[in-house]
C-alpha cells in the first residue's frame, strides 16, 4: 500500500524529533527561504599589481596570469595537500605513543556489605603500540598515496598549460577584436565617402534618390558593424582581465601586433604528436598515476583482512591521597591479531577496490582517446588555416583594388552605385575574413599546444609571443 504525500510528510514529521525536516523547503514545489542571513561571498585573493597605462606583451599577461589566476593556486593547494596524505600514511611505520594523567575518585561496598570509604587514585600512564608485520598493508598505501601525489602534482602542471592556453585565446581575441574595429572603422569611412558621392552626384542629377537611400543603407550597416565590434572588444578585454586573475572591469592595455605572423610548420607528423601527447601531457600521466594508486589501494585493501603482528607496552605510577605508598606499573606484550569474520566487510571492500582501479583505467583510456581527437582535429585545423591566411591577403589585396576603381569609376560619373556598393562590402569582407584566418591560426596553435603538452612545436612562429 502506497502512503500519499500528506501522509508520507506526516510519518516524517513525526520520526523527526530534531526538527531537521524543517531545514528545508516545504514540498518539492515552493522555494526554500533561508531562516538567518546568508553568508557573504568572501573577497578574493588580493592580487599582485601592474604598471597603470603600460601596454603589457603576452609573455607579461602570462606571468601576471600564472601568478594571480585562482585555479593555479586551487591546484598547487590540492598537491600540498596530497604531500600531506603521504606523511599521513608513513606515520603509520612508526610506533603510535600516547600519554593520559587520569585521576579517579571511588567507593565500594565489599561482598559482606561493608561500605569502603572514598579513594582518590591519580597518576600518569604512558601506552606503546606498533605493528611489527602486516603482510605489506602499509606498503601499499604508502605507495598509493605516492601515487596520488605525483597525480596531484602531475594535475597542477596541467592547470598551469591550461592558464596560458586561456591567457593566448583570450590576448588573440583581444587582437582580433580590435583589429576588426579598426576594419569597421575604415569601412565606415568608405561607406561615408560612396554617401558623400552619391549626394553630390543627385544634386548635380547623375544619380537618383535610390542610389542615396542604397549609400545610407550601407552607411548605416557601417555603423551597426563598428557598434557590434566595439561590443566583442569590451567583453574580450573583461575576459582577458578575468583570466589573469583581475575583476571584469579592470581595464588592461595590451601590445598589439607589430608585424603579421611569420606562419611556420609543424616540425613532428601527426603521429609523432599523437605519440608525444601520451609521454609529455600532464594530464594523461596523471590518470596513470591514478590508476597505479587504485591498484595500490586494491592490495592494500585485499591484505588488510590477513593476520598482523603486534607489540604493545605500556607503564603508569599510582599514588593515593591517604598513607598508602604510590606504585608503578609496566606491561609489555605481542599480539598477532587474527580477523576472522568482519560480516563480509573486508570481501566487498576488496571487490569495491579492485572496482574502482578498473574503473581508473577506464578513465584513462577515455582521456587517452580524447587527447588523441584533440591533437588530431588541431593538427589539421591548423594546416588549414595556415593555408588560408596567404589566401585571404591575396583577397584582401584584390578587393581593395577593385573597391577604389569602383569607386573612381562612380566619382568620375561612371559605373553604378550598386557595384560599388558591392566592391566596398567585398573589400570590408575580405579584411574580416583575414583578421578572423590570423585569430583562428594562433588560437589553433595554442589549442595543438596544449593538446600535445608542448609549446616548440613549430619551426618557426611569429607574432607578439
Amino acid at each position: 500500500m502506497f502512503l500519499t504525500t500528506a501522509h508520507a510528510a506526516a510519518q516524517f514529521q513525526l520520526s523527526d524529533p530534531f526538527g531537521s525536516n524543517e531545514r528545508v523547503a516545504p514540498a518539492p514545489h515552493l522555494r526554500w527561504a533561508p531562516p538567518t542571513k546568508l553568508p557573504a561571498v568572501g573577497a578574493t585573493m588580493a592580487t599582485e599589481e601592474f604598471a597603470q597605462n603600460q601596454p603589457l606583451t603576452l609573455p607579461e599577461l602570462t606571468e601576471f596570469a600564472l601568478r594571480n589566476n585562482p585555479r593555479t593556486r586551487q591546484s598547487w593547494l590540492a598537491a600540498r595537500a596530497a604531500a600531506a596524505g603521504v606523511g599521513i600514511e608513513q606515520a603509520d611505520q612508526l610506533p603510535q605513543i600516547s600519554a593520559a594523567y587520569a585521576v579517579t575518585r571511588t567507593q565500594q561496598v565489599t561482598n559482606q556489605g561493608a561500605i569502603v570509604p572514598w579513594q582518590t587514585r591519580y597518576g600518569p600512564s604512558v601506552t606503546l603500540s606498533y605493528v611489527l608485520y602486516d603482510f605489506g598493508v602499509r606498503a601499499f598505501q604508502i605507495e598509493n598515496s605516492e601515487y596520488r601525489l605525483l597525480a596531484a602534482n602531475l594535475v597542477h602542471n596541467r592547470a598551469l598549460q591550461d592558464v596560458m592556453f586561456l591567457v593566448e585565446a583570450a590576448y588573440y581575441r583581444l587582437i582580433g577584436n580590435d583589429a576588426l574595429v579598426k576594419a569597421n572603422e575604415l569601412s565606415l569611412r568608405n561607406a561615408a565617402t560612396v554617401l558623400e558621392a552619391a549626394q553630390k552626384r543627385r544634386e548635380s542629377g547623375l544619380a537618383t534618390v535610390a542610389d542615396v537611400y542604397r549609400a545610407e543603407t550601407q552607411f548605416a550597416q557601417a555603423q551597426l558593424n563598428l557598434t557590434r565590434s566595439r561590443g566583442e572588444l569590451e567583453k574580450s578585454r573583461g575576459q582577458l582581465a578575468s583570466v589573469v586573475g583581475l575583476p571584469v572591469n579592470r581595464s588592461i592595455g595590451v601590445r598589439p601586433l607589430e608585424a603579421p605572423p611569420q606562419i611556420g610548420e609543424v616540425a613532428s607528423s601527426i603521429g609523432d604528436l599523437l605519440a608525444r601527447a601520451k609521454a609529455s601531457r600532464p594530464d594523461l600521466v596523471a590518470a596513470e598515476a591514478q590508476v597505479r594508486a587504485a591498484q595500490a589501494n586494491a592490495k592494500a585493501v585485499s591484505r588488510a583482512g590477513l593476520p598482523s603482528i603486534e607489540v604493545a607496552g605500556g607503564g603508569g605510577h599510582t599514588m593515593f591521597n591517604d598513607n598508602r605508598p604510590a606504585a608503578s606499573n609496566y606491561s609489555a606484550g605481542l599480539l598477532v591479531r587474527i580477523p576472522i569474520f568482519t560480516g563480509f566487510r573486508d570481501t566487498y571492500s576488496a571487490r569495491q577496490a579492485q572496482v574502482q582501479a578498473e574503473a581508473a583505467e577506464a578513465s584513462r583510456d577515455v582521456l587517452v582517446r580524447q587527447a588523441e581527437v584533440e591533437v588530431w582535429q588541431s593538427y589539421y585545423d591548423l594546416t588549414t588555416t595556415a593555408s588560408s591566411i596567404s589566401s585571404t591577403e591575396a583577397q584582401v589585396r584584390s578587393a581593395e583594388q577593385t573597391a577604389q576603381a569602383m569607386l573612381a569609376r562612380y566619382q568620375s560619373g561612371f559605373g553604378s552605385i550598386l557595384d560599388l556598393i558591392t566592391a566596398q562590402q567585398e573589400e570590408s569582407n575580405a579584411r574580416v575574413q583575414r583578421i578572423q584566418s590570423y585569430l583562428d591560426w594562433f588560437t589553433t596553435l595554442a589549442r595543438l599546444q596544449v593538446a600535445v603538452g608542448a609549446s616548440d612545436l613549430l619551426k618557426a612562429a611569429g607574432g607578439a609571443k
